[in-house]
């Protein structure tokens, strides 16, 4: 049970300076450009990877404008 208690009160030390320091620091937790999940980017400055990805998904979005669509 000592070890326990030992154990949790180690990771409750490090939890509360991570929380002190986020607080302090007033700065998202880094972690990869796209991150976890939806892939929203929390980065201030984008990174290359994400940089490329969302070049191709413009491209692959735009759509050309054609006036002879428009003249039937």
């Amino acid at each position: 049970m000592s070890y326990f208690l030992i154990t949790f009160a180690f990771m409750l030390i490090v939890i509360v300076i991570m929380a002190v320091g986020v607080i302090f620091g007033r700065r998202a937790i880094k972690g990869s450009c796209g991150g976890a999940g939806n892939g929203e980017c929390v980065c201030v400055e984008k990174c290359d990877k994400r940089k490329k990805k969302e070049a191709e998904q413009a491209k692959s979005q735009k759509i050309d404008f054609n006036p002879d669509l428009l003249k039937h």
